[in-house]
């Protein structure tokens, strides 16, 4: 039987990494992985989590997603010349008070986030088309979902690539073409070892008012819970990727931890917004003040 092609983007550590070595690891090898990084310096991890067992299924490609050059070199390494299955996972995170934030770190979280993830779409779509078939997922963030305070340049992304992947989903299902988004929440990965974060303490923070100070405090000690009390591994996204991508009929979202986040429904049924936003307040900083 014809293996799968599935590319994915961010293999270096968490969700990528942990995707191409389930998939790859297949028993029956269903798949061909093709895992890409930007920078193949880090794919020692990925090599040794499958432990050279794995050649006729997984390889590793240099591919930054902020690069459309990039992107096409690693299609043309692509041996079977097409792509069954896309994940663009590859995302970066930058936390802290809106008004320290640089132009250029906010544009670095476009560039990966928005503009990468759509690169990558549009560099093997057009194969896709051609085919008749094929299945898009992009790894969503319930920051896309709800606003996060402190998040607000990370969220735009997200929120971003949530109108792009429902705009595509409308389209493509004339394709055959299915779009799935896999909605995180916490996750135990290094994605926070990498966020970009202003810490307390930093000069960048000097000219920042009390009380966003003392809110941002609140809010680092919410997040430092969250993670420790509800993060999920990352095996438990990679049972959710799989159900997607083995499922006949794709669902356009998928939650990793069943059920819609109370505050997502709040406010999709309460349009005004305002208890919403005080809902949000009060679970982000636990305290009546605001």
């Amino acid at each position: 039987m014809e293996k799968k092609v599935v590319l994915i983007t961010g293999c270096s550590s968490g969700i990528g990494l942990s995707l191409a070595v389930r998939l790859a690891s297949d028993p029956d090898k269903t798949f061909k992985v093709y895992a890409t990084m930007r920078n193949l310096a880090k794919k020692e991890r990925l090599i040794e989590c499958v432990k050279s067992l794995h050649k006729d299924t997984l390889d590793i490609l240099q591919m930054d997603v902020t690069s459309w050059q990039s992107i096409l070199d690693a299609r043309d390494r692509i041996v079977e010349k097409r792509v069954d299955i896309l994940v663009c996972n590859a995302g970066v995170g930058l936390m802290g008070p809106l008004e320290v934030q640089s132009l250029d770190s906010m544009r670095q979280i476009l560039e990966v986030n928005l503009f990468g993830t759509i690169q990558t779409i549009q560099a093997f779509l057009p194969g896709m088309k051609v085919r008749g078939q094929g299945h898009i997922l992009v790894t969503g963030s319930t920051g896309g979902l709800q606003g996060l305070p402190f998040n607000e340049v990370y969220c735009a992304s997200k929120f971003a690539i949530e109108g792009a992947c429902e705009s595509l989903a409308i389209l493509l299902q004339h394709f055959n073409i299915h779009v799935s988004l896999v909605e995180c929440g916490p996750v135990n990965t290094d994605f926070l070892v990498n966020l970009q974060k202003a810490e307390l303490g930093d000069t960048s923070l000097q000219q920042v008012d009390d009380l966003t100070l003392n809110l941002y405090g609140k809010y680092l000690q919410h997040c430092g819970s969250v993670f420790q009390n509800a993060a999920q591994d990352t095996e438990d996204i990679v049972k959710v990727f799989l159900e997607a991508i083995q499922s006949p009929s794709p669902a356009f979202r998928y939650f990793t931890s069943g059920d819609v986040p109370p505050l997502t429904k709040l406010k999709a049924t309460e349009p005004g917004g305002s208890r919403y936003i005080s809902a949000l307040s009060k679970t982000m900083f636990s305290s009546e003040e605001q």
